[in-house]
């Protein structure tokens, strides 16, 4: 079964989802709070992109997945005028700070209406475009590229402030109903990526097993390589592969390698 990741900013977010899926706290961690089960993991990071980020890189770094896995955003956002408790999907990702631009690919039809986002600094008092303004979802999509494929990485995210009921009337009660009411248009959504997080994992890695004949890989080593070529294969399937032993002295030399070639391409629509 795929593996599923679920990142909210805030405890009343997230509070339907640990109800919902019966996840449990893991007790050991400090850094985060994070919760658990077979498959699923939610990590609540805190507000802002620099919390997000951290958030993100922390639980993969700590609960690595084994193959390509499903990366999800969970939130609240403004709009001019949509009605509280709209649910939608982002379909185009903006760093209003640095102008950085991100396009989730979206090879199945979303249960819920697609929209531009934009990730701002600060809570915003009006809403100058038809676009979602929330705090971090572009944090989120820069930093889960690393750790999976782009189509399996998403935002979603429910509407609870417009020109009419500003963000200062946000009450944590709300925002759990809203997201308790969203709960049929995420599970959907995380099914049918899980569905293709599945096909992924079977298919052929290319050249997995010849590069386990050329190093020694430890344990965790064979799960990382096994996340990368897949990575590889999805996001620079036009650039060919050369297993040259002569070019890397290590097994870990070589997944840093192929960790900085995946790292500074130009993958999931980045601009």
């Amino acid at each position: 079964m795929a593996e599923c990741y679920f990142f909210a900013a805030l405890p009343c977010e997230a509070k339907p989802l640990i109800s919902h899926y019966t996840l449990k706290k893991e007790l050991s961690i400090t850094a985060f709070t994070v919760y658990r089960n077979a498959n699923i993991t939610l990590t609540v990071t805190g507000l802002g992109k620099s919390a997000m980020s951290a958030g993100v890189a922390y639980t993969m770094a700590l609960f690595p997945a084994s193959s390509l896995a499903v990366m999800i955003n969970i939130g609240i956002a403004g709009h001019h005028s949509h009605t509280l408790g709209s649910v939608f999907a982002a379909e185009k990702i903006t760093d209003q700070e640095t102008g950085h631009r991100y396009y989730p690919q979206w090879v199945i039809a979303p249960a819920c209406p697609t929209i531009p986002v934009m990730s701002v600094a600060q809570t915003q008092d009006d809403y100058p475009s038809d676009t979602l303004y929330e705090m971090e979802a572009s944090a989120f999509y820069e930093t889960a590229v690393r750790f999976s494929s782009c189509e399996l990485i998403h935002s979603i995210k429910v509407v609870s402030d417009n020109q009419h009921n500003p963000s200062t009337q946000i009450k944590p009660a709300k925002v759990s109903h809203w997201l308790s009411e969203a709960l049929a248009t995420i599970d959907k959504i995380t099914q049918q990526l899980e569905h293709l997080a599945n096909l992924h994992q079977k298919l052929d890695t290319p050249h997995y097993t010849e590069t386990l004949q050329q190093w020694h890989f430890t344990s965790s080593e064979k799960s990382q390589l096994l996340t990368l070529l897949n990575k590889r294969a999805v996001l620079i399937k036009h650039k060919p592969f050369d297993i040259n032993v002569q070019l890397y002295s290590s097994a870990k030399e070589l997944m840093n390698y192929l960790r900085t070639e995946i790292d500074t391409h130009a993958f999931g629509g980045f601009s």
